[in-house]
C-alpha cells in the first residue's frame, strides 16, 4: 500500500498503529511537509496565495524562498498590508490530513510521539493504538501579542505539583505541535515574552522549569510586526 497515494476518505479509515505502518506512513517535520507541497504546486504552476494582489514579485517569492528553505516567517508591513491573511493562506500547503495519537494532548505523530500518554499508550497496546485525523484547517493557532500575554499564556503552568509531568497545563505554543503557529504586532509582546520564545525558535524544545523535561516541538512559526512600532 503507498500511503502517498491513499485518498482523505481511504486515509481516515485507518484507525490503529498498525493499519497505519502497513499503509507506509513515514513521519515528516511540518517545514518538510509545507516544503513539499509547495513544490508540487509550483510545479503545477498553481498559485499559492490566490486573491493576493501586489506582491507578486516582491513578498510572495522571499515567502517561497522561506518555506523551500525551512525558515520560520517574520512579515513586517503596515496594517492593512494582508499579512495575517497571507499566514492564514499557508494552511493550504499542509497535508488534508495527518495521522496523530488519538487521545493526545499535543496531537503527538503515532510514529514519533512526544507526551507520556502517548508513549504509554503506544507501549501498551502497540500496533492497536488507536489514531485519529487531524485536518489542516485544525492546523493553525493564531495569537494577538498584547502587553498582558504572559509565559503561561504562550508555554505552560502546573495544576497541581512538580512531581509529574501530567501535572502541566500546556499553553498555546505547545499546543501548536505539529501546526502553523501566529503571533501578530510582535513588538507588543513584552521582551521576557520574546526571550522564552526565542528560546523555541534556537532550540526547537521548550523546557518546563522544575521538571526534567525537554519537548522538541515541530512547529512553523510566523510572526507579524508593524515597523512603526
Amino acid at each position: 500500500m503507498d500511503y502517498q497515494k491513499l485518498t482523505p476518505k481511504e486515509l481516515t479509515q485507518i484507525k490503529t498503529l498498525g493499519q497505519l505502518k502497513a499503509a507506509g506512513y513515514e513521519s515528516k517535520s511540518i517545514k518538510e511537509e509545507l516544503r513539499e507541497n509547495l513544490i508540487l504546486k509550483i510545479k503545477r504552476k498553481e498559485n499559492v496565495f490566490e486573491g493576493i494582489w501586489g506582491y507578486e514579485d516582491t513578498v510572495i517569492p522571499d515567502i517561497e524562498r522561506a518555506i523551500l528553505s525551512r525558515h520560520n516567517i517574520n512579515l513586517l508591513g503596515l496594517r492593512g498590508q494582508a499579512k495575517t491573511r497571507i499566514a492564514r493562506m499557508m494552511t493550504q500547503l499542509l497535508d488534508e490530513y495527518v495521522p496523530v495519537v488519538f487521545g493526545a494532548e499535543l496531537n503527538d505523530d503515532p510514529l514519533q510521539p512526544l507526551t507520556s500518554f502517548a508513549k504509554d499508550l503506544i507501549e501498551e497496546k502497540g500496533d492497536n493504538t488507536p489514531i485519529g485525523w487531524w485536518h489542516r484547517d485544525d492546523r493553525y493557532t493564531e495569537k494577538l501579542a498584547t502587553p498582558d500575554v504572559s509565559v503561561a499564556d504562550l508555554i505552560a503552568t502546573m495544576k497541581l505539583s512538580y512531581n509529574d509531568e501530567r501535572v502541566i497545563h500546556y499553553g498555546l505554543v505547545p499546543r501548536s505541535h505539529r501546526s502553523i503557529f501566529v503571533i501578530n504586532e510582535l513588538p507588543d509582546l513584552q521582551a521576557r515574552i520574546q526571550v522564552a520564545l526565542f528560546n523555541i525558535l534556537q532550540e526547537g524544545d521548550i523546557q518546563i522549569r522544575g521538571f526534567k523535561l525537554r519537548l522538541p516541538l515541530d512547529i512553523q512559526f510566523v510572526f507579524t510586526a508593524n515597523p512603526e512600532d
